[in-house]
């Protein structure tokens, strides 16, 4: 590895983030298929899946550090590896959401999926983590930005699918066990909003070197007052 350019390492460690990027999210929007169409097949593919996205994650982690141990980079380049490594931890865990999101699979049938629009929210949240992505393989502070103003209607979709659960929890004849599922789903969608965010905030510390610091502090707080609202 020492031998090589070390524009040419970065790069190709850059390249390996944006593949698992791919496969993440291919992985997430075919869990959210899974459920809603109850295939047991892909939930198993999903998983198998989810193993192959474990071992690139820890690949990619040892790659970053035998660059830093080898290379021992300053600067610019020394926030592109904490970078990678930071966002190549936040893509590993938006793949575990993934299996998550089948396991709730046997607690919750398809007329109940489909008073929750999972499919807009779901994408929503996978737009912001490609968008994330794309920020950093740009380099782009705007787009960045972007991402974090998107989450606000991430939490917006979640505060609309807690209030729906909530009122219908009320209902003498309500599948109690239904209802916290899709709950579940709708906060797994969430989070992978909450870590694009944090993609985003990466990169704002790679083009800018200021360390953005994101906070969940207060997130069911505000659902809960908005209950009252």
């Amino acid at each position: 590895m020492s031998d090589r350019p070390v524009h040419e390492l970065i790069k190709e460690l850059s390249e390996s983030l944006v593949q698992l990027s791919n496969k993440v999210l291919q992985n997430f929007y075919n869990a959210l298929t899974a459920v809603k169409n109850q295939d047991e097949q892909q939930a198993r593919e999903i998983r198998l899946i989810d193993d192959e996205i474990d071992l690139n994650e820890v690949r990619l982690e040892e790659r970053c550090l035998a660059f830093l141990a080898l290379q021992q980079p300053v600067a610019r380049d020394l926030r592109t590896i904490v970078t990678i490594m930071k966002i190549n931890d936040d893509l590993e865990r938006i793949g575990d959401l993934a299996v998550h999101i089948i396991e709730r699979m046997p607690e919750i049938n398809s007329e109940m999926l489909d008073k929750f629009d999972f499919e807009t929210m779901g994408h929503h949240a996978g737009e912001m983590t490609a968008k994330a992505i794309e920020a950093f393989v740009n380099k782009d502070r705007i787009l960045a930005d972007r991402v974090e103003a998107m989450d606000e209607e991430i939490d917006a979709m979640h505060s609309a699918v807690f209030k729906k659960v909530a009122r219908q929890m009320k209902d003498s004849d309500a599948d109690i066990d239904q209802l916290i599922a899709a709950l579940s789903i709708s906060r797994y969608i969430e989070r992978m909003a909450d870590h694009a965010t944090r993609i985003a905030g990466e990169v704002i510390y790679l083009v800018t070197g200021e360390i953005a610091r994101h906070t969940e502090s207060g997130t069911y707080e505000k659902l809960i007052q908005s209950l009252k609202d």
